[in-house]
């Protein structure tokens, strides 16, 4: 099958960084549903992996996929071939790049909606904020307080809003914005409050909020933790989904709680795996009754070294306002 994806670390300017290969179909183990991939997404951990992981003899990337079940293992319950699907992807398999992909049943889910560009532009993103938002933080229905987000309009920021808002309509969001495009956007999905953070968005907050804020949603926390620090209550808790700050000792003096969300815990440890596909299920019935939408900044096709090589060029370029996908093959 045709597949695109790495073998050597290199910088995306490279004729090499991304390269296409013919691989065996991945095989449909007992729990897993083999996917015929129709779109997938581009995210800011292909371009890490492409840079950093060790690909072997050669790696498919990919960690978004919809497209149809194409067959099923013999334990599987919620899949047959035919249905519509969309899937995330895990670092412990080849990824979604591919003519076909297979993946553990609890980290799918069926969709109703055969658009598969939308579909594929959600599984990374609300997963991520929903484990953020849901388990790192514990928001629920009845959560009343302010909440952070720096790094609203990337692919999980937009996604967290809408989570928000869907969710928690007594939280308060203030959302940071560089620009009136990227405020207009926030304040359309949820945000009641934008600070603009290309300026001094640390004082612009506190004028508003002097007490500070009960919880912080961060995309961009490398060398903020005296900023976050100084914009949270006592007792307050962060979620981070990036590498994280320098250090969090800034954070001691309030006895702040700095939480990590990866989306990828879960299926490197085996760990409350089923609650991903529920996450997922969720997803799909938010999107399916209009709750929800996902942001597309672009969408590219098909699904090549030369599309992958521009959603790449434009996620390391951190200017997209939303998620990019690519779609079908030649």
């Amino acid at each position: 099958m045709k597949a695109v994806g790495y073998t050597q670390n290199l910088p995306i300017s490279s004729a090499e960084a991304l390269v296409a290969g013919d691989v065996k179909k991945p095989d449909c183990g007992p729990r897993d549903v083999l996917i015929r991939v129709e779109a997938v997404g581009v995210n800011p951990i292909d371009t890490k992996q492409r840079l950093n992981a060790d690909p072997g003899d050669f790696r498919v990337l990919g960690y978004d996929a919809a497209g149809v079940v194409e067959a099923v293992g013999e334990e599987v319950t919620r899949f047959s071939p035919g249905d519509a699907a969309m899937a995330i992807g895990t670092l412990a398999r080849q990824g979604t790049n591919a003519e076909f992909f297979a993946i553990d049943e609890r980290m799918a889910a069926p969709i109703a909606v055969n658009n598969f560009a939308q579909a594929a532009a959600l599984p990374l993103t609300f997963v991520t904020a929903w484990e953020s938002l849901f388990e790192r933080l514990g928001l629920g229905e009845d959560s009343r307080g302010t909440l952070l987000m720096v790094g609203a309009t990337g692919g999980v920021g937009v996604a967290a809003l809408q989570l928000l808002a869907a969710k928690c309509p007594q939280v308060h969001v203030v959302a940071t914005a560089s620009d009136d495009r990227r405020a207009a956007l926030v304040r359309e999905l949820g945000a009641a409050t934008v600070v603009n953070h290309r300026e001094d968005w640390v004082s612009a907050l506190l004028e508003e909020f002097p007490e500070g804020v009960d919880w912080v949603f961060t995309a961009h926390s490398v060398g903020q933790e005296h900023a976050l620090a100084a914009v949270c209550k006592p007792f307050a808790h962060i979620v981070g989904i990036d590498v994280g700050p320098d250090s969090i000792a800034p954070l001691k003096a309030k006895s702040l709680t700095w939480h990590w969300e990866s989306m990828f815990t879960k299926s490197l440890f085996d760990a409350h795996l089923s609650t991903q596909g529920a996450i997922l299920d969720e997803v799909a019935r938010l999107w399916t009754d209009g709750t929800i939408r996902p942001i597309i900044a672009e969408e590219l096709s098909p699904i090549c070294v030369d599309t992958l090589r521009v959603g790449h060029e434009r996620m390391e370029a951190g200017h997209e306002l939303g998620k990019i996908v690519v779609t079908g093959w030649k």
